[in-house]
């Protein structure tokens, strides 16, 4: 507790002080500026990405991850994440790693402005191997009732940008390690796809948080939706922010496959249409935007540190929830 409350101070906003120790997070919405808020909420974890960083001895960038993954579905929402709590299970406490983490924790806090209001760190003799642990988040956002992004904003004719991603994220780790497993690779062996870096520092890049970026988005006007590209990849993500008359059409020859997911794909022998349902595939999080308004929507992500490429449309749909132009083998190389 004495090694994290610095850290968890260091994430004090309005509506919340960040002190740690009581039974339960408050947080004044009032004071955080809302009118007429709705609440919503999510949670998540790292997945075996843990197992990566276990084995590699990296723990901060896990922290971040876990932020990430919750926030940035809150964002999605059209929710300005307010408060974050964590939970952290091991079999004996090591404070040096837990610290660790929460310090990444912590950092992906700041980077969503949203505060450590609290968390739990439970022992659990025989429940972990020696040196494993478990993660989960919780986050909190709110949103004024009238900026709530749902499905019925999106029509045919909307625009869809995308944000590029920084690695893998958070999913697919499964996969990722058997690929690893069967290239012969040491987690500290150069990185193939990135020579100067060890193999697991490379993968374990953590998660991209868009929170800032996608709220400059939604106050230049004309977002309709967000989809953040997590389980599921550009297949399965996509339609959760449409309805089922529509479809979104995607051109694969908008971006350049990056180099990390071209190894993974030849190393484990991965199909195009796997790689698309398991990877993000370079693009984090889709903005669809009004086509009249996409301009402007691209000066403010370009003004908060994005490069957003454009990357498809919104059409009725007529067969696929999602179709990709461009879809070949090639397309991997």
């Amino acid at each position: 507790m004495e090694a994290i409350k610095p850290l968890a101070a260091s994430t004090r906003r309005p509506g919340a002080d960040a002190d740690l120790g009581g039974f339960g997070g408050l947080f004044d919405l009032k004071a955080a500026g809302f009118h007429d808020p709705v609440l919503v909420a999510a949670t998540d974890g790292v997945g075996t990405k843990l197992r990566v960083a276990i084995d590699a001895g990296q723990h901060g960038g896990v922290g971040i991850d876990l932020v990430a993954m919750c926030v940035n579905d809150l964002v999605v929402q059209g929710a300005q994440p307010v408060m974050f709590l964590d939970y952290y299970a091991t079999g004996k406490l090591e404070v040096a790693v837990a610290r660790d983490v929460v310090a990444g924790i912590a950092e992906g806090c700041r980077q969503a402005g949203c505060a450590l209001v609290g968390g739990e760190t439970a022992e659990m003799p025989g429940m972990y191997h020696a040196g494993d642990y478990d993660l989960a988040g919780f986050a909190v956002g709110a949103a004024e009732r009238s900026a709530i992004l749902t499905r019925d904003r999106v029509t045919a004719g909307d625009l869809v940008l995308a944000l590029p991603s920084s690695g893998v994220h958070a999913n697919g780790f499964s996969l990722v390690r058997r690929i690893v497993e069967r290239s012969g690779l040491a987690w500290d062996a150069p990185a193939p796809f990135d020579p100067d870096r060890p193999l697991a520092e490379a993968l374990l890049e953590p998660t991209r948080i868009y929170v800032k970026s996608c709220l400059a988005a939604i106050a230049a006007g004309g977002v309709t939706a967000f989809a953040h590209i997590t389980g599921g990849g550009l297949i399965e993500n996509p339609p959760r922010v449409y309805g089922d008359d529509l479809a979104m059409r995607i051109d694969l020859g908008a971006w350049r496959l990056p180099p990390m997911f071209r190894w993974l794909a030849a190393t484990g022998g991965v199909e195009v249409w796997e790689m698309l349902r398991t990877f993000n595939c370079g693009l984090g999080m889709l903005v669809v935007v009004e086509a009249e308004r996409a301009d402007a929507i691209r000066e403010a992500l370009a003004a908060a540190g994005e490069a957003p490429l454009t990357i498809g449309r919104v059409e009725p749909r007529t067969g696929d929830a999602v179709v990709f132009d461009g879809l070949s083998a090639a397309w991997l190389a």
